[in-house]
């Protein structure tokens, strides 16, 4: 059995992209087993994938050169790994690649597409393309050590009977996110015909949903009531889910459920639509030619209005559903 160390330590909804990845690179190559090395909080995206030891670490116990160092000897020792594949390819990662090359390791790392992305954000470039997937990314990791891949980009719903409309109206930055009055809106219409189900984390959303589940018939809020693991289970029996460009897609696709997903500064050509999603559910105003003008939908609105999330039409997004 091969062993390959892998690490990707964030954000959350990149860390679940290379789920399906390992799933479908350990399927075809059954004689290799991964060990994914990230955030404590993230196992539960991994635990039923064969052949994935997941190592939960906690950062703040590896500060600096002398802390990586422990760390890189740590998981040698514990692991005896036969190669590694950086998945993350930032400052952190890069310091540990070089421990494991000096220590004898061959090291391979994801080509995230920097300069691409920074093209393809730039708001006086007029000639977008769809850049390489981002999963397709991960996998060319694997590639260049020699296996063959072949990534089926198709959603696989577990077994079961399935009901209501799962909503995640957030995200980590105001150029993905939907303005709320206009989720709440879309809300109103839905629970007319569907149980509706609300996802979030910390105060503030949970706050929010709660509010919003008191107000419009026909919701629960799961905001902060469930553990990872049981968010994947209640998502994977959803009729369908609905999210910004955010996390809870990427939830969506490891339990094979279809997901609407809503894009504003953001845009699938950077490579983040969902494993398996399908591009006729992706929501966002085609004709804006500044759009995307940022990778992560952190940047300052360039024309001051947010016409890319003000303009979307609620109607349309309904329409999608019902």
């Amino acid at each position: 059995m091969t062993r390959i160390l892998a690490y990707r330590f964030s954000a959350f909804g990149d860390v679940a992209m290379t789920a399906p990845v390992f799933r479908e690179f350990l399927e075809q190559n059954p004689e290799v087993e991964i060990v994914m090395v990230s955030r404590k909080n993230f196992e539960g995206l991994f635990t039923d994938i064969p052949n994935v030891i997941f190592k939960g670490v906690n950062l703040d116990d590896y500060k600096g050169i002398f802390g990586l160092n422990r760390m890189a000897n740590e998981l040698i020792k514990e692991f005896r790994p036969d190669a590694v594949a950086n998945l993350h390819d930032v400052i952190r990662t890069k310091v540990l690649d070089r421990i494991y090359r000096r220590k004898g390791l061959k090291v391979f790392k994801i080509n995230k597409g920097k300069e691409e992305k920074e093209h393809l954000t730039d708001i006086w470039n007029l000639n977008k393309v769809q850049l390489k997937k981002t999963v397709e990314r991960y996998a060319d990791v694997f590639r260049e050590m020699g296996y063959q891949v072949e990534l089926s980009h198709q959603l696989r719903p577990i077994p079961g009977e399935k009901s209501g409309i799962g909503f995640a109206p957030f995200a980590q930055h105001r150029g993905k996110m939907l303005p709320l009055e206009k989720s709440y809106e879309l809300v109103r219409i839905l629970a007319q015909k569907h149980p509706v189900y609300f996802f979030g984390g910390g105060k503030t959303e949970t706050e929010t949903l709660e509010k919003w589940e008191q107000e419009i018939p026909n919701t629960v809020s799961l905001a902060g009531k469930l553990s990872l693991t049981e968010e994947l289970k209640k998502i994977s029996e959803l009729e369908l889910m609905i999210s910004m460009d955010s996390a809870n897609m990427h939830l969506a696709s490891l339990v094979g459920t279809r997901c609407v997903s809503v894009w504003g500064q953001t845009h699938p050509y950077a490579g983040f639509l969902g494993f398996g999603q399908s591009e006729d559910d992706v929501v966002q105003v085609k004709d804006l030619t500044c759009r995307p003008c940022s990778v992560f939908g952190d940047k300052e609105c360039y024309r001051g209005d947010w016409a890319c999330l003000e303009e979307l039409s609620v109607q349309k997004i309904a329409e999608k559903i019902l």
